[in-house]
C-alpha cells in the first residue's frame, strides 16, 4: 500500500502530485488554473483544505473544502444508499402430487404470507417411487398455485422438470 494516498483515496493538501491544478472555491466558483503550493495557501488562509475532485482530468480538479465535513457527507450517503437496499429471499415450498386440499390450503397461506413480504417464493414438487409417472398432477398443482396468487405474484419462471422434481418460481408485483 503506498503511504502518499490516504485510505479513501481522496487526496487533500500536500498529497496532491500536479504541479498545477484546475481551483474551484468553497462556494463553488471557479479560481482558475493555479500552482498547487498558491492553492493550498488559499485553502490554509481561509482554515479549509485543498480536495482533488477529478484526479484524471488535466489539469486535475481541486476544491477548497473541509476536509472532514465532505468526509462525513460521502458516509452519510453511503450509509442512505445501503439503508435502501432490498435483500430479496426466494422462500420455497415443497408439495407432493398426493397433497391433500387443506395441506395445501396451508402451504398457499404461506406462499401469499412470503410474497406479501416482497419475497420470491419457488414451488416444488417432488415425486416418491412411480408418482414419476403422474408428471400431469405435478403440472395441476403449479397451475393451482399460480391461479390462486395471480393477484399478488406473477409467475417469474415457468415449471420445469428437474430429476424428481417440478419447480417453479413466483416474484412478488411491485407495490404502486
Amino acid at each position: 500500500m503506498r503511504r502518499d494516498v490516504p485510505q479513501d483515496s481522496v487526496r487533500r493538501n500536500e498529497q496532491i502530485r500536479a504541479r498545477e491544478v484546475r481551483l474551484i472555491g468553497a462556494e463553488g466558483e471557479q479560481l482558475g488554473i493555479i500552482s498547487r503550493n498558491d492553492a493550498i495557501a488559499l485553502a490554509k488562509e481561509k482554515g479549509l483544505d485543498l480536495v482533488e475532485v477529478a484526479a484524471t482530468a488535466d489539469p486535475p480538479v481541486c476544491r477548497v473544502m473541509d476536509y472532514g465535513k465532505y468526509k462525513y457527507e460521502q458516509q452519510k450517503k453511503k450509509q442512505e444508499a445501503k439503508k435502501r437496499q432490498t435483500v430479496v429471499q426466494i422462500k420455497e415450498i415443497k408439495v407432493r402430487p398426493k397433497t391433500d386440499e387443506h395441506d395445501y390450503q396451508t402451504k398457499l397461506k404461506h406462499v401469499r404470507r412470503f410474497l406479501e413480504e416482497g419475497d420470491r417464493c419457488k414451488v416444488t414438487v417432488f415425486f416418491r417411487g412411480r408418482e414419476i409417472v403422474h408428471k400431469d398432477r405435478g403440472l395441476t398443482i403449479l397451475d393451482r398455485f399460480v391461479e390462486d396468487t395471480k393477484d399478488l405474484a406473477k409467475l417469474d419462471q415457468e415449471a420445469r422438470a428437474e430429476g424428481r422434481t417440478l419447480q417453479m418460481m413466483l416474484a412478488p408485483i411491485p407495490k404502486k
